[in-house]
């Protein structure tokens, strides 16, 4: 969604709430492409600040299906947060100020969906869990360990211990 930002630059001191809805169904990064479950409808506050200045105000609500890192069935993930920053309109004449990275701002058009992607990424969780005593997945078989045993046998050691295994066979009594 594209909010134009013109007519609140030109009146000094002059504040707009707009309802705004991401236009985006899927959130794309390098971890993965998670869909989104969910996307309230918030309300933006951008008031201008002069100066060519907006301030703006949100807080935003958006829930992903994030697959689980151990059994990978997805998990809805509800993320909460608040955007509160000031941003310079017209970037290209900005006259010597330092301006961090706009790529949200084209000209005088807002990109909301820019706008909410990095806050998206520094909110997602680092670990996703479907459950706090999830199984997690069969290392032989690939089978999903909460649904029940799957019959494998995943009592084999790591083959450089083997050694130490044949030790403890060859000897019975230790």
């Amino acid at each position: 969604m594209l909010i134009n930002l013109s007519e609140l630059l030109s009146n000094e001191g002059d504040s707009r709430t707009y309802e705004v809805t991401l236009d985006m169904n899927e959130f794309k990064c390098s971890a993965g492409v998670y869909p989104i479950v969910e996307a309230k409808p918030f309300t933006l506050e951008a008031s201008n600040a002069g100066k060519r200045k907006v301030s703006i105000h949100a807080d935003v609500h958006i829930a992903l299906a994030v697959p689980c890192d151990r059994c990978l069935e997805d998990v809805r993930t509800d993320i909460d947060f608040t955007i509160d920053r000031v941003i310079i309109a017209d970037v290209s004449d900005s006259e010597g100020i330092e301006v961090e990275d706009q790529s949200f701002m084209d000209g005088h058009d807002l990109d909301i969906d820019k706008l909410v992607y990095p806050e998206i990424i520094f909110n997602l969780p680092a670990k996703t869990l479907c459950r706090p005593d999830c199984q997690g997945l069969c290392p032989r078989c690939g089978a999903n360990l909460n649904h029940g045993e799957c019959g494998c046998d995943r009592s084999s050691l790591d083959p450089r211990m083997s050694v130490i295994q044949d030790i403890f066979n060859n000897r019975k009594e230790v």
